[in-house]
């Protein structure tokens, strides 16, 4: 049938131009931006799903992140431990020193000097090693407070979130390593003039350092009071000094002899006083209280409160108010020098094990999220061989239903013939 109003062979070359125009301007949008889905109108549940899957492939990519950052604290803490073992090594290398009897009272002073010092650093490396401005050490800074659940009572409970979803974590403990030293003793001394009284009978002196009293042996009457001589209060002084340190605890007071003046020093800081002198084993009659005689006050060490026993230097690893000033004393502390490195040790293998842990978790969770991108990439990004295929092909037919609309267009004007 041969009409005019109704070109229906123009309608469908029409039809067919806009349906192949859709398909062309998608083709070209795909290849243009490099994503399949760019609207919800071309994989509503495509998009869907790689809309969730780059939530979780940022989560993954954060959590790796937030392991690696965790290595990170825990180097920290695990390198400021490591030289903690240093010095506690070198503690006990001078306390087992201070142990032979070929050192002096003034041998052992000066091994102590430097093992007070490096007990000292101990405590402040403890105190203050921080990571991103939290204290890690001290049990204060970084955390929440361990349970019996958890990582225990004393330690802090240290979080790492290693996954992309909530509470895909891994834990540690941190223990408190942190002490206090105290304040070091200050020394106590007494200078006594015998000259200054009449001692003309006395035989004994006799001195009280802190709650204990010591007496000389006796001398033969008159003798003391011939001491401005110097060979007589170098004898006095030997005698009271070899009594003095011969006492368990005052192995350290000196007494010397300056013309006739005696000397006591107290290096623990034990207050000297009532110097007395006396006649066969009496003491009361006759008391040196001469306005030459001086006593300087001394304080002693003031101890640091005892760590709590879930303390990493407490119970038998306590050094905080160790010291090898004696032979004893030297004994002791290379017993708990020996529980303390072996307490630091045993956390170093907590931190090292946990960071070789986070390490592992850190490549597992870079992994997972490249296979979860390269599925995403399936959804997603566009397959550009087939796109440029999709691109010519409608590229053809766009050419040729622009050719076909002409013709029918044209076949219209053959009804004119009629007319004719």
């Amino acid at each position: 049938m041969s009409v005019i109003n109704t070109n229906v062979k123009s309608l469908v070359a029409q039809n067919a131009l806009a349906v192949n125009n859709r398909s062309l301007s998608t083709s070209m949008q795909q290849l243009s931006t490099g994503k399949r889905i760019n609207s919800a109108s071309d994989d509503a549940a495509g998009l869907a799903i790689s809309d969730r899957m780059t939530s979780q492939i940022k989560g993954l990519d954060m959590a790796v992140r937030n392991a690696n950052d965790g290595v990170s604290l825990l180097q920290t803490a695990e390198g400021a431990t490591s030289e903690m073992t240093n010095m506690l090594s070198r503690m006990r290398e001078l306390a087992v020193q201070s142990s032979n009897d070929t050192n002096s009272t003034t041998d052992r002073a000066a091994l102590d000097t430097e093992y007070q010092q490096l007990t000292k650093e101990i405590s402040r490396i403890a105190t203050n090693t921080q990571w991103n401005g939290m204290n890690i050490l001290n049990n204060t800074g970084v955390g929440v407070a361990g349970g019996a659940g958890d990582v225990g009572v004393g330690s802090r409970n240290v979080t790492f979130q290693v996954g992309a979803n909530a509470n895909q974590t891994i834990s540690v403990g941190l223990k408190d390593f942190s002490f206090g030293t105290g304040t070091p003793a200050t020394a106590s001394s007494a200078q006594i003039n015998l000259a200054a009284d009449d001692n003309s009978t006395v035989d004994q002196v006799q001195i009280k350092i802190g709650a204990t009293t010591f007496s000389s042996t006796a001398f033969t009457a008159g003798n003391i009071a011939a001491i401005p001589t110097a060979a007589s209060a170098t004898t006095l002084a030997s005698s009271l000094q070899t009594q003095i340190q011969s006492t368990v605890g005052f192995e350290n007071v000196t007494v010397t002899a300056i013309g006739s003046t005696l000397n006591f020093a107290d290096s623990q800081g034990r207050a000297i006083s009532d110097f007395k002198t006396g006649t066969a084993g009496t003491f009361a009659a006759t008391t040196n209280a001469s306005s030459a005689d001086t006593y300087v006050a001394g304080a002693a060490a003031a101890g640091a409160t005892t760590p709590a026993t879930t303390a990493v230097f407490s119970g038998t690893a306590r050094i905080n108010d160790t010291n090898i000033l004696t032979q004893a004393a030297s004994n002791t502390a290379v017993g708990r020098l020996d529980a303390a490195i072996t307490a630091v040790d045993t956390q170093r293998s907590t931190m090292g094990s946990v960071i070789n842990r986070l390490t592992h978790a850190a490549d597992n969770l870079s992994n997972v999220s490249q296979n979860t991108s390269e599925s995403r990439s399936r959804i997603l990004d566009t397959d550009y061989a087939k796109a440029t295929t999709e691109l010519a092909r409608t590229q053809i037919i766009q050419q040729a239903a622009t050719a076909m609309l002409a013709q029918a267009n044209q076949s219209s004007q053959s009804v004119l013939a009629l007319l004719k």
